[in-house]
């Protein structure tokens, strides 16, 4: 009798255990992960400048200086200050007038970057001096250098033999000139001491005159370049009453003809 006792408590007990077993939820099985993400593509490459110069970066003004440029992973390049659009590598001679900062400007999928080059100007030396002019001489300055007075003896108006000396070399000289100033003439001036009378003098100063300017054309001087005229003793060079003053105021001079 105790035997189905235990043996139908034990009974009970498996039912209720079957029982809440049956009545317990089953668990949800675990969600599966999720999906990984797409890859994203590398962000585009920015632009790079290897290389941006002047050179020479110093220069004088009128002279050029030439930009050179590398640029990668660039679709657009300029340089400013008048350059304009320009391919990715290359180089462009440019002439600042004055000290100029150059930018480069490259711009790509991947952004913008700049780089700069100067060119300093400077102002050129000033040009040397020009060489002094050689001064000409004018024709008052080339007679009185280069043609010189004939004396005459006293009441005379032959050529004598000092007087023949300094004539000579005389021609010469004028030929020079009238070879330098062709339209010139010049004027053989005849004049005497202060002893005899005016008219006297007037006469003796015209005969010495006409000697040198025959002694001068026979040498070769043009005739038609040689004018005549007497002083008598209007003009003298000196004023002492003696023979050194007077031998000074016995002679023709040469002047240009007014």
């Amino acid at each position: 009798m105790l035997n189905k006792r235990r043996i139908t408590s034990i009974g009970f007990c498996l039912l209720l255990a079957i029982v809440a077993a049956g009545c317990k939820k089953k668990a949800p099985p675990p969600a599966p992960p999720p999906p990984a993400p797409a890859p994203q593509p590398p962000p585009p490459a920015a632009p790079v400048i290897s290389e941006f110069t002047a050179e020479p970066s110093s220069i004088e003004r009128g002279q050029s200086s030439t930009l050179r440029w590398d640029v990668q992973n660039a679709n657009s390049v300029s340089i400013d200050n008048g350059v304009g659009s320009v391919q990715a590598s290359g180089s462009h001679q440019v002439f600042p007038g004055s000290s100029t900062t150059y930018t480069l400007t490259a711009t790509g999928p991947g952004g913008t970057k700049t780089a700069t080059a100067t060119v300093d100007v400077t102002a050129p030396p000033p040009p040397p001096p020009p060489p002094p002019a050689e001064h000409k001489q004018t024709l008052e300055e080339m007679l009185s250098g280069t043609v010189v007075d004939a004396y005459f003896d006293y009441d005379k108006s032959d050529i004598r033999e000092d007087a023949r000396t300094a004539l000579t070399k005389d021609a010469d000289a004028l030929k020079a000139i009238f070879a330098s100033f062709p339209d010139a003439t010049i004027m053989v001036e005849g004049n005497c001491d202060e002893r005899g009378s005016a008219e006297y003098n007037l006469a003796l100063g015209d005969r010495r005159a006409t000697s040198a300017k025959n002694f001068l054309t026979q040498l070769g001087v043009p005739e038609g370049k040689l004018k005549t005229i007497s002083y008598g003793k209007e003009r003298p060079v000196c004023t002492e009453h003696n023979e050194e003053c007077w031998q000074r105021n016995r002679h023709v001079h040469f002047a240009p003809a007014q």
